[in-house]
């Protein structure tokens, strides 16, 4: 772990678990992202829900981005953190009345509803405040997005989203309600898509053949938001810190046709934050059996699901054994170059299952992992864990909530 590797020293003197982020990577990914927007002239909402922490989301909507939110209490966060009104988009597939009040109150961008009536819904609370709600419309386009059947959102029925078959009843629906303004249709295929143009090609021309079927019956498409998704890599994310932003803008410039005053939005997450963040742990104890050996970490399932969940994989990385090699190299005893598991040569290494703490057989971070030989105290990260990490996080076994801690914070407290 050749970034979080110079502040192992530091992080030896921290309680441990926690969340570390990488603020350098985090702003060199927000401005690569906004230097895009600008270019392409493609409207971002940043997706709230993959990571809420208020120093990140203010330094994201100083940029001027917009806000993706799925709950009422994102929304208000969002407007918290200095994301504009206008700019905040209110999707998910069960907003309650009270949310859509207090959104409406709030003066937000666009509702993007997901069924007709929720439509209805909306329309009616509208009237009774005496305002109008901009409404955009969540459409199936029926498209495999090549990734996990959990975070597949646009097949053609599943709960979210209007499919074609009620496209003419939601064409009369909009007609006859006077306190919503249509403002466009909005897209979102799935998550951790990571074949870009295939996959984004598709959402295109599949996007630009429904706009034109509804501009064709007489509604006008402002604005065509085609969700986020796009991916990262969680095998090596030195390798590759920064997601392919400039592939996905590419090939939606390329590959969706727009007419004078349409506006194209995309709603990234994961691939903002996910690189940034690590989960930071200790070895607790080293188990060994008859045909495995376990390394138990303090850090558990209650702090990062996604590997209980939906079996997602992490890397894993012992940062104390890369700060003895590179001692070792310093004092002339060794020579560091990395391994496939991002360890260090020159380290004996080990089949270790990767577990944690909470009383669940899912506990598992990894198993079959190759380190270097591991120890109690050991300190140990999982990386690309910015992404629907600590947002996620539970007290089940009443476990205490890891904490955030910035590099910012730390700089000035280690020898680089």
């Amino acid at each position: 772990m050749r970034q979080d590797c110079r502040y192992s020293e530091v992080f030896g003197n921290i309680p441990t678990p926690f969340y570390f982020y990488d603020m350098d990577l985090f702003r060199k990914t927000v401005d690569m992202l906004a230097s895009l927007s600008s270019r392409f002239g493609i409207r971002v909402h940043y997706a709230i829900k993959a990571n809420t922490e208020e120093r990140l989301l203010r330094h994201m909507s100083s940029f001027g981005f917009g806000a993706d939110c799925v709950s009422g209490n994102e929304v208000l966060h969002a407007a918290h953190c200095g994301f504009a009104p206008a700019d905040i988009v209110f999707a998910g597939v069960g907003k309650t009345d009270r949310e859509i009040r207090e959104s409406l109150a709030l003066g937000i961008g666009t509702f993007n509803c997901e069924s007709l009536q929720e439509i209805e819904v909306v329309n009616a609370l509208a009237g009774s405040m005496g305002v109008k709600a901009n409404v955009s419309v969540r459409i199936n386009p029926d498209i495999d997005a090549h990734t996990h059947k959990y975070v597949t959102t646009g097949l053609y029925e599943n709960k979210f989203g209007i499919s074609r078959h009620e496209f003419d009843p939601l064409v009369d629906l909009i007609g006859r309600c006077g306190s919503v303004s249509f403002q466009g249709l909005h897209f979102h295929i799935g998550s951790q898509i990571t074949d870009v143009e295939e996959v984004y090609g598709l959402e295109c021309r599949r996007a630009s053949e429904i706009v034109r079927w509804f501009e064709d019956r007489g509604l006008a498409v402002r604005n065509i938001d085609l969700g986020g998704g796009l991916g990262v890599d969680y095998e090596d994310p030195d390798g590759n810190p920064v997601a392919d932003f400039e592939t996905w803008f590419n090939t939606i410039a390329s590959s969706l046709p727009l007419r004078p005053g349409q506006t194209v939005h995309v709603e990234p997450g994961r691939s903002v934050v996910a690189q940034c963040g690590s989960l930071i742990s200790r070895v607790l104890f080293v188990k060994s059996g008859e045909t495995k050996t376990f390394l138990i970490l303090d850090a558990g399932m209650n702090d990062l699901v996604r590997p209980a969940l939906y079996g997602a994989y992490h890397r894993i990385e012992n940062l104390s054994a890369a700060q003895r090699l590179e001692l070792q190299h310093n004092a002339g005893q060794g020579h560091a170059s990395g391994t496939e598991a991002g360890q260090d040569a020159g380290e004996e290494m080990q089949v270790y299952d990767v577990v944690g703490p909470v009383c669940e057989s899912s506990d598992v971070w990894g198993a079959g992992r190759l380190l270097p030989q591991s120890g109690r105290g050991d300190i140990m990260a999982i990386r690309s864990a910015g992404a629907y990490g600590q947002v996620m996080a539970s007290r089940y076994n009443l476990r205490d909530l890891a904490p955030a801690v910035y590099s910012d914070d730390l700089d000035g407290q280690y020898n680089a």
